[in-house]
């Protein structure tokens, strides 16, 4: 009899828990939705984390990443789906380890991921990105084949982010790719600046108001001007 009775308070008690755990999983649901109209980054933050260790999933593991990213928390994104490389990992998962992992400045780790990303869905925005980390791990062969692959895809609608100025400003990707092509023309021959300042050029021409190009340019044409003098001396 005893028995019976504690089999049937430990029943009771699992109920219990299951419906407590269910009206919390609907209220952060609820919540969630609500902050997402709001636009609080912190509270969608708050939702997620709340429902993954209510109701773990990969998806809402994913996405709480994605908005860590999004909001500039890049090791907190990290923290959340890890940095090595998994076959089964969603595309998203594969997005947030690659650009967070640039942000971090790991460029060879964050290659990996954008290379993952490429191979299920090539296109010249990641190739930009593949592009500008093969330059700074000095793979200059596969950086060229990225910036050739992506002139000759980028269409006059893609553009492309820089934020070296105060205020962030777009210019065309393919502008963004001759302006690569500069800098690892530099690169393979750091005696034949016209050619890298030839490709820089294009750049300029096709977006004007490139910035980052046109102070590439400045940094080129000066480097040009110190090595005659040099030799003149």
């Amino acid at each position: 009899m005893k028995k019976n009775v504690l089999l049937l308070l430990l029943l009771v008690g699992f109920s219990g828990i299951s419906q407590t755990n269910d009206a919390l999983v609907d209220h952060y649901k609820a919540y969630y939705k609500e902050m997402r109209l709001q636009g609080d980054v912190n509270g969608v933050i708050g939702a997620l984390t709340h429902l993954n260790v209510l109701a773990p999933s990969k998806q809402r593991r994913d996405t709480l990443a994605f908005v860590y990213m999004n909001n500039g928390q890049h090791m907190q994104a990290l923290n959340t789906i890890g940095v090595e490389k998994n076959a089964d990992d969603s595309d998203l998962a594969v997005q947030v380890k690659a650009f967070s992992l640039k942000s971090l400045n790991q460029p060879k780790r964050a290659l990996e991921h954008f290379e993952e990303l490429n191979s299920r869905n090539p296109s010249p925005y990641l190739a930009y990105e593949m592009a500008d980390l093969k330059i700074q791990t000095g793979d200059l062969t596969g950086a060229t084949t990225n910036i050739e692959y992506g002139i000759a895809n980028a269409t006059n609608d893609m553009k492309y982010a820089f934020y070296e100025r105060q205020q962030p400003y777009e210019v065309s990707l393919k502008a963004a790719f001759y302006h690569l092509k500069g800098l690892a023309d530099f690169n393979k021959d750091k005696e034949n600046i016209d050619a890298a300042i030839a490709s820089i050029d294009e750049a300029l021409k096709i977006a004007p108001n490139f910035n980052l190009a046109s102070l590439s340019k400045q940094a080129l044409e000066s480097r040009k001007k110190q090595a005659a003098e040099g030799t003149e001396n």
